[in-house]
């Protein structure tokens, strides 16, 4: 047994869908969470750039004494799981996108799976590399984003019409929501899209391989524990917490501290 807290990062605030799925899935679990809110998105900075933040993100982190790590943003995993995993060897370090991937097959019966993503997470070409060799004879349709992050652009549904025209086009029974921001507009997405089609959630799916490493570790926490949560983030602090109230259907204002990590 093991009761130090899970970490989970992202560039904002789309990785509180990893945090409702570990609620659900753990509530026993404790958690540190951290969003790059003052530099989000991620999905238009150079790979390096991404690099640097996301190994920092996970610094802090491990600061925090975590024992594992969900990274729950696509853009890093696609551009950053390689330092990542080599920086925290010791504990288990899970990204979205081979969790995602496996999910999206299993749930396509048709094969025609549609990926909405950030433009690096796109450019790095992994969720199509890794749906293909899960198998081989899929179609996917891959669709850069830049305007669904933030949530609040005015001009959502028209940016929503431009980027879901080819997923229509080529008629996909499965759409992959390859930023943790796109679930918090679902509604949206499937409304413009105009035919009923399966989601899958990335920041969702890796929460299950997490609790899967950490129970052949032996390392989920005591079922006595009485588990905490902790939230981070480095500015844009009330919008943080707008969509924390909104998605998590409770308030963490009281347990949420903006922070400045840039020294670690």
């Amino acid at each position: 047994m093991d009761d130090r807290p899970i970490g989970v990062f992202d560039s904002g605030a789309g990785g509180l869908t990893s945090v409702r799925r570990l609620r659900a899935e753990a509530p026993g679990e404790s958690l540190v969470y951290f969003g790059d809110c003052l530099r989000a998105p991620y999905g238009g900075l150079a790979p390096e750039e991404i690099k640097r933040l996301s190994r920092r993100n996970a610094r802090f982190l491990r600061s925090r004494n975590v024992k594992a790590i969900i990274v729950s943003c696509n853009t890093s995993t696609a551009n950053a799981m390689a330092e990542l995993a080599a920086d925290n060897a010791d504990i288990p370090i899970v990204g979205t996108v081979v969790p995602t991937a496996e999910a999206a097959v299993r749930t396509s019966q048709s094969g025609r799976i549609g990926v909405l993503a950030t433009e690096a997470t796109i450019r790095s070409g992994l969720y199509e590399r890794t749906i293909l060799g899960l198998r081989p004879d899929a179609a996917v349709t891959s669709r850069s984003c830049p305007k669904l992050v933030p949530l609040d652009d005015p001009a959502l549904r028209a940016a929503l019409e431009e980027d879901l025209a080819p997923l229509r086009a080529a008629r996909v029974d499965t759409v992959v929501l390859g930023c943790t921001h796109y679930p918090l507009i679902e509604e949206a997405i499937l409304d413009v899209l105009g035919y009923p089609a399966a989601t899958v959630d990335s920041g969702a799916a890796c929460v299950g391989s997490v609790l899967a490493a950490l129970r052949d570790r032996d390392a989920l926490a005591d079922p006595s524990h009485e588990p905490t949560e902790q939230y981070f983030c480095s500015g844009r602090k009330d919008d943080f917490l707008a969509v924390a109230r909104g998605f998590l259907g409770r308030s963490i204002d009281g347990l949420t501290q903006e922070m400045d990590i840039s020294a670690i």
